[in-house]
């Protein structure tokens, strides 16, 4: 008997995987997933691929095979174990991931077993995305348009494919071995919130097309609104394709809401074309002027920060909203990152620790860039006199207040006026809504207007030095 393992990493689910689909044609699988201890992994993100692999194992009818260790001695160990002829698994494109692939790929190679890799992480290609030069694009706009858009269409998804599995043995290993759950379970109430597996992807995907979509465009800025697919963690572990994602979009009526969503599928593209040409994209500036830049250091503003306290309302939310729910809106995310790193002056590499810890969807890719492209040190980054006024995008994003009433409830009663930056609210409006500020909610840790002032100023010395 042909018999072939299929590895899955970030690829957990049944449809529209290319490397399973291979596997499947070659005769009986047996379905592996290799927890790596070594390869970081966020307590979020660790409680989600629990349940996903939970949900990919049923799928499987209980044939998930589950192993803790280092894939480069576990990998070749079963395949000699079970003895297979093939070993597939989707294609990765950071750095250390790479290289584990291909020294693995190198061993397989010299025993005669026979390695199938194959695209299911991305519309396209990094290596094919590129100017007609060859050199790739550092700007996310002619990426898009000229290079991704101008581009051969994404190919179309696949059905899933009917699996044979191999027999075995030995009885699969549990998931629970792999060390994933959290002590102690904060993640039964966090999770409720959503349902991770491939079913729950297609649920969520079928509900943003139905009723997030028309006014995308404009309403996915708004927090409180439903205009957004929230399909990120589903993506990040691959429990639905970006090509399923982008052939059902493509197949509604043409609108401006469709073409931002399909454009917001681009910016992961640059993300991972960024990652790919630079390894090293969450630790070390891509901007290399920014090494020179005088980040300050503060433990305490840091954690006021984490845990929502900085006295600012739109920040605070924001923070919270991650910490309750394991994920924060895109414009809130933006906010949040830019009062990190130019009101506070605290190193981006922080921000990116953190989200890396506390989001679901946290992956190599879009967080660091996303980070960056905030801090003005990444490619097509924001200028550097481009600093958030968490105060006027309150307001202009959140005028009624319900995002912010949501996750900071004890300024609830303060009116819409006096909500989004209640250090300015007069003394009986503050006394009317119960609201002691430095006791009931904090006073700012920042004053907007200096520190906005001083990160320009250190922006500016940069832009001197260079020059000198």
């Amino acid at each position: 008997m042909t018999v072939s393992i299929h590895w899955f990493r970030r690829d957990l689910r049944l449809a529209d995987n290319p490397a399973l689909s291979h596997a499947a044609s070659t005769g009986a699988i047996i379905p592996v997933f290799i927890r790596d201890p070594n390869a970081p992994l966020g307590g979020a993100a660790a409680a989600w691929l629990h349940r996903s692999l939970d949900a990919l194992n049923t799928s499987l009818e209980g044939h998930l095979r589950t192993y803790l260790g280092s894939p480069r001695d576990v990998l070749p160990e079963l395949v000699a174990r079970f003895g297979a002829n093939t070993v597939t698994w989707t294609r990765r494109y950071d750095g250390p991931g790479i290289e584990i692939d291909m020294t693995l790929k190198d061993y397989f190679k010299s025993v005669g077993v026979t390695v199938h890799s194959a695209n299911g992480a991305l519309l396209w290609e990094p290596w094919d995305v590129s100017k007609p030069d060859g050199s790739p694009y550092k700007v996310f706009t002619p990426f898009f348009r000229r290079g991704c858009i101008a581009a051969p269409l994404p190919r179309a998804p696949l059905p899933a494919a009917p699996l044979v599995f191999a027999p075995v043995n030995t009885q699969p290993d549990a998931v629970a071995n792999l060390g994933l759950a959290p002590s102690p379970r904060w993640d039964h109430h966090v999770l409720k919130l959503w349902t991770p597996g491939e079913g729950g992807a297609s649920q969520r995907f079928e509900a943003f097309l139905t009723s997030g979509l028309t006014g995308y465009k404009t309403g996915r800025d708004h927090p409180a609104r439903s205009n957004v697919s929230r399909l990120s963690p589903h993506l990040a572990f691959g429990e639905i394709s970006p090509n399923t994602v982008w052939h059902a979009a493509r197949a509604q009526p043409a609108t401006q809401d469709r073409d931002h969503f399909q454009s917001e599928l681009g910016w992961r593209e640059f993300s991972y074309s960024l990652l790919f040409r630079n390894p090293d994209i969450a630790s070390r500036n891509l901007n290399i002027k920014f090494d020179a830049f005088p980040w300050r250091e503060d433990d305490q503003a840091l954690r006021l920060w984490q845990r929502g306290r900085t006295g600012i309302p739109i920040v605070d939310a924001g923070m919270r909203e991650l910490w309750q729910t394991g994920y924060m809106h895109n414009r809130v995310r933006m906010i949040a990152a830019s009062f990190l790193v130019k009101n506070l002056r605290l190193h981006w590499r922080h921000g990116v620790k953190w989200f890396d810890d506390t989001l679901f969807d946290a992956d190599p890719a879009n967080n660091p860039a996303s980070w960056q492209w905030v801090a003005g040190s990444g490619a097509d980054a924001a200028p550097y006199f481009r600093i958030f006024n968490p105060v006027t995008q309150s307001a202009r994003f959140d005028g009624d207040g319900a995002y912010i009433r949501q996750f900071v409830p004890e300024l609830a009663a303060l009116p819409d006026k006096s909500l989004h930056a209640p250090w300015d609210a007069p003394a009986h409006v503050l006394k009317t809504a119960n609201v002691t500020l430095g006791e009931t909610y904090p006073r700012p840790i920042a004053d907007l207007k200096e520190s906005r002032a001083a990160a320009l100023a250190d922006f500016k010395s940069l832009k001197q030095t260079e020059s000198s």
